[in-house]
């Protein structure tokens, strides 16, 4: 059994990163550890420690790289989202119903980004279809909220030209 195994049986650190919380004093007291407790008859190779040293080190790299990626992405959907406030959008919530309306303002989940719609409903980000232009609609002069178009012009089925009575 080598060293390693030995420490290994330690109980894991609770941190959700193991690697993040192992400060540098502790990996020398692990490597120390290592090298004192290997056999004599057959140590331990210098370029073998070495090794090990660069695995951990690209491990742990590798998970913070992950880590800063997710973060970015997250950041991203927060920022998309919030350009949506005041655009009228179409998409399904949560159970799969289709929703419509105006984007009053964005609640920030741990699934995502939340749009919240002037009428009340809510859509997870990821789950819009459709974003209108709020120009696009016209406003009543009691300055109610907008209604919507009853077709997007860009999918409504051309209607024939009548003919002209003359």
């Amino acid at each position: 059994m080598s060293s390693i195994d030995s420490v290994s049986t330690v109980a894991p650190p609770t941190s959700a990163d193991p690697f993040g919380a192992l400060t540098s004093g502790e990996f020398l007291n692990i490597l120390i550890t290592e090298l004192s407790n290997q056999d004599p008859l057959s140590p331990s190779e210098t370029k073998d420690v070495l090794e090990q040293v660069s695995v951990i080190r690209s491990i742990e790299s590798n998970l913070s790289l992950q880590r800063n990626f997710n973060q970015l992405i997250e950041q991203s959907e927060v920022a998309s989202a919030g350009n949506l406030i005041g655009k009228y959008v179409v998409g399904r919530n949560d159970r799969g119903q289709s929703v419509e309306s105006f984007v009053g303002s964005v609640t920030v989940t741990r699934e995502g980004p939340v749009l919240n719609l002037l009428n009340g409903q809510r859509a997870p980000f990821d789950q819009i279809e459709e974003i209108f232009d709020p120009a696009l609609f016209a406003t009543d002069d009691a300055g109610d909220e907008p209604e919507a178009p009853a077709a997007n012009p860009d999918t409504a089925p051309d209607e024939p030209d009548e003919p002209d009575g003359g």
